[in-house]
Formats: C-alpha cells, structure tokens, sequence
C-alpha cells in the first residue's frame, strides 16, 4: 500500500489518548489513527452519498417507484 505523509493540529488529550493505546498494545500511533480515518472516511462517504440522493429526489433528477411498481416488478402484486 502506498503511502502519503501529511500533518494535521489534534487536541492534546486525543494525541495522548492514541499515544497510550499504542503503547498498550505495541501498535504504532499512526496504525491507529488510519484505522479511525478509514472509518471515518467510509461513513462520511456513505452519509454524504444519502444526502446527495435526498438533494437529487427533491430535485426531481432521481427516478422513483411506487410500492405497487415494485410489488408488480417482483411478482408480488395482489
């Protein structure tokens, strides 16, 4: 896996927080904050993708279907 450097500001206390659940486990600092950024990445994407087709129903750009369309399609209509 390729890498990337970058650096961002973390409260003190979060940075200790990390510090000391590396030690604990003989993990690196740096495994544990890319595994809470991965996750995080994952739902903000997941959250935001909702979002995007909430904004895309309202404005009508986003194809929909009754209850009854879908019963029809999957063979379930009474």
């Amino acid at each position: 896996m390729a890498t990337a450097v970058t650096s961002m500001r973390i409260p003190t206390e979060l940075n200790e927080r990390y510090s000391r659940l590396a030690k604990e486990t003989g993990r690196s600092r740096s495994f544990y904050v890319n595994e809470a950024l991965q996750e995080a990445i994952d739902r903000f994407e997941y959250e935001y993708g909702i979002l995007k087709d909430i904004e895309d129903y309202r404005a009508g750009r986003l194809e929909t279907y009754s209850i009854d369309e879908v019963r029809a399609h999957c063979g379930l209509a009474n």
